[in-house]
């Protein structure tokens, strides 16, 4: 599945919670994962699309890295049966 067809299926399930799923664009700072998740309540955290089993590049890994350390939720999502557990997760968190 490209990640362009992941991240619609994301939006719309996020959509669906009653939440958004806005492009997470950063200037300047390259790495940042491609999507904020943002679900009612005040749950938040970052997802990184990847095309099914490629990872994340370094930097990528870096930066997902630093994100955790400040204590915010990031996922790698590259199969749309993810999707589910992962909002699931976000939203008891």
């Amino acid at each position: 599945m490209r990640e362009k067809t992941l991240e619609r299926k994301l939006t719309e399930a996020v959509k669906a919670m009653g939440g958004i799923a806005p492009k997470f664009v950063s200037p300047g700072f390259d790495g940042m994962p491609d999507r904020l998740v943002l679900l009612p309540d005040g749950k938040c955290a970052f997802v990184e699309v990847k095309r099914r089993g490629e990872k994340s590049r370094p930097l990528q890994e870096a930066r997902h890295g630093m994100l955790r350390r400040l204590g915010f939720e990031v996922y790698v999502l590259d199969d749309y049966q993810q999707i589910g557990g992962m909002l699931c997760e976000i939203s008891t968190a």
